[in-house]
């Protein structure tokens, strides 16, 4: 029988990480082509923010799943 309620979860999840991620990857490189200073370290911030979106959206996912795997 399929959960549903989990399969939405992990679409939702799934979907909004991934539209996080790529509006940050891609403000990143928008932030990272220019002469400006403040720009590079602006730049290097959403790069950091969209790993750390990619690697919050693989727990949501996964999450449950490792601590039950883990405690045995």
């Amino acid at each position: 029988m399929i959960d549903w309620l989990a399969f939405v979860s992990v679409f939702v999840a799934a979907l909004v990480s991934a539209c996080i991620a790529v509006t940050l990857f891609s403000l990143g490189l928008r932030f990272g082509d220019g002469e400006a200073a403040w720009r590079r370290p602006v730049s290097v911030m959403m790069f950091v923010l969209c790993a750390a979106a990619v690697l919050l959206g693989i727990y949501i996912i996964v999450g449950d799943h490792l601590m039950v795997l883990f405690a045995r």
